[in-house]
């Protein structure tokens, strides 16, 4: 293998170890400790994980290092630590301290994980199947696996933050319940031919000036927002992206064919 396309494989196990360490460290963490600090440092943590996923690519594009290779290995990461990692955060967040939900609401979030592991996985396979013989599309079909994985973990965080035991606490069945809703729509997301917008297709048609501006005020937003008030701000974003892209496919599907609007979010026919 040639030493350049080590830098992007590198990149990608990075993010691999991120959701690893996720896994393992979750896995053997002591019950006494705070859930809430428990599921933010292992949501920063797949962030970084998902930024990782968006460099790696990007990098092997620009020095020209594409391969199989990395190509397997990306997607063999992402089921592991977007695909794994996130249902095991849920079960966690249930069973946290000793308490655990009713033995019908447990089997029904241990389906519910297991169908959203399951359709990452296809997911992935159909992507890559796809990415060879289909035409390149500026958005993704389906729903992306890391942002399925975000608003997962956003969900479970919100549920046990501080501002929810505040102004609306809620018991372990209900948010066990609200957990088995919320894993079976993002697997529905991920293997459905919905389209979800990409990061590559941003086109902004504004001046340079107002578009730095407008992007400068964002950033101090999104990171004030980060800094003090992180499940909120997670949990508004990862979910956004979701409503966005379905608002966006409804507004496609009201207006027809005969409409150029919208053209790009018109749900693929099933094969």
């Amino acid at each position: 293998m040639k030493k350049l396309f080590l830098i992007p494989n590198a990149i990608t196990a990075f993010g691999l170890t991120c959701g690893l360490f996720v896994i393992f460290k979750t896995s053997i963490a002591d019950p006494t400790r705070d859930l809430f600090s428990m599921l933010q440092s292992s949501a920063i943590l797949l962030i970084i994980a998902g930024f990782a996923d968006l460099i790696d690519g990007v990098v092997a594009r620009l020095i020209k290092a594409e391969s199989e290779f990395g190509s397997q290995f990306d997607s063999l990461s992402d089921s592991v630590t977007f695909g794994v990692a996130p249902p095991l955060l849920v079960l966690k967040s249930l069973t946290w301290g000793g308490e655990v939900p009713s033995r019908l609401l447990t089997f029904f979030v241990i389906i519910a994980t297991m169908i959203y592991s399951l359709c990452g996985v296809l997911r992935l396979v159909r992507y890559n199947v796809s990415s060879k013989t289909a035409p390149k599309s500026p958005h993704f079909t389906g729903l992306p696996l890391p942002a399925a994985a975000a608003a997962a973990v956003s969900g479970s965080l919100i549920l046990v933050s501080p501002l929810a035991e505040e102004f609306f606490p809620l018991s372990t069945d209900i948010r066990a319940g609200i957990m088995a809703a919320a894993l079976f729509v993002l697997g529905y997301f991920m293997v459905s031919r919905w389209k979800f917008p990409s990061v590559k297709a941003l086109h902004f048609r504004v001046p340079s000036f107002y578009l730095v501006i407008a992007t400068g005020i964002a950033a101090v937003l999104v990171l004030y927002g980060i800094f003090d008030f992180f499940p909120e701000a997670f949990f508004i974003l990862s979910w956004l992206y979701l409503l966005t892209s379905g608002i966006l496919s409804l507004i496609r599907m009201i207006a027809g064919k005969r409409s150029k609007t919208l053209v790009d979010f018109e749900p693929d026919q099933e094969e």
